[in-house]
């Protein structure tokens, strides 16, 4: 590999994770478009299918690899449960049931809290949560409580919160942590593209005994049509295989500390398209999040001769 190449490669993976951010920060904009023409398991059923065929072209034209090992199966499968099935079965059926985006974004941003607490108590190493990433995590959730809080108090007729939405939600949070952390201690680095595939389908198997109970038809128009496109090429292809790399080449912490700037970002994206207003309480947690996220990822200082 040339130097030219090789600075080439280090300047995208630097980006990944500002472009990761991006495109799951339009999960919340996909389901405006989508979620009023359908239902969310039956829509997140078709999701799971046309992903999993653009990843089978996608596989047999590169001739990649499947995994060699049945435990690497069943561990992606697990994973894909998780990070599929129950993450976004839990977000969308929240915000079908009347959930506000602005509070389903406060509680699945939760997440990098249980993560840094959970590694905490349970490992030790690389993994070690310092002094310095807890009062990131901190400055990170305050940031988010503020970016979050006009939807909160300022929500329209709509949003409402009931025990049903609420279980969604925190479904959706639970599931979405304990991926992440299955999926860095026990999935074994292999093609992202098959990866994703299998976790995919292990989503749909889970999903589509949900969705043949629902009795709302599906509403193919251009609003549905639009959410899916986006849904399959931008957010399961794209979000879901950076997801992937960013969680094999980074701690668990940092990876999850990301989601922090999902929220922030949502609202900067649905004021340029639906001109929602950003308040001043809105810049500061965005500069809150900004400043705790890169406190965690922040690589420690090592001491001298190390």
């Amino acid at each position: 590999m040339t130097a030219r190449a090789g600075d080439t490669q280090q300047t995208l993976i630097r980006l990944m994770p500002a472009v990761f951010v991006l495109i799951w920060a339009t999960g919340f904009i996909v389901a405006r478009f989508g979620m009023p023409n359908a239902p969310p398991f039956t829509f997140l059923l078709y999701r799971y299918l046309f992903s999993i065929g653009c990843f089978l072209v996608w596989i047999a034209i590169a001739r990649v690899r499947w995994p060699q090992r049945g435990i690497d199966w069943i561990h992606l499968g697990v994973t894909g449960m998780l990070m599929h099935a129950g993450y976004l079965g839990g977000v969308w059926a929240a915000v079908k049931g009347g959930m506000g985006s602005g509070l389903s974004a406060l509680i699945v941003g939760i997440q990098p809290v249980l993560t840094a607490i959970w590694l905490s108590a349970t490992s030790k190493g690389n993994h070690h949560v310092t002094g310095r990433q807890w009062l990131g995590l901190l400055l990170g959730f305050v940031g988010l409580l503020l970016v979050v809080s006009r939807k909160l108090t300022h929500g329209s007729p709509g949003d409402h919160v009931t025990w049903g939405n609420f279980s969604w939600a925190l479904m959706a949070l639970f599931s979405i942590t304990a991926g992440t952390l299955y999926q860095k201690r026990f999935v074994r680095p292999c093609d992202v593209r098959t990866a994703n595939t299998v976790q995919l389908a292990a989503a749909a198997l889970v999903t589509a005994p949900l969705a043949l109970l629902e009795a709302e038809p599906f509403r193919w128009n251009a609003e549905s049509m639009g959410a899916m496109a986006w849904s399959v090429l931008g957010l399961t292809l794209g979000g879901s295989s950076l997801l992937y790399l960013l969680i094999q080449r980074g701690a668990a912490a940092s990876v999850a500390s990301l989601m922090y700037l999902v929220p922030p970002t949502t609202a900067l994206i649905a004021w340029v398209l639906f001109g929602e207003p950003i308040t001043a309480a809105t810049v500061f947690g965005v500069g809150l999040t900004a400043m705790g996220v890169a406190l965690v990822v922040r690589a420690p200082t090592l001491p001298p001769g190390r």
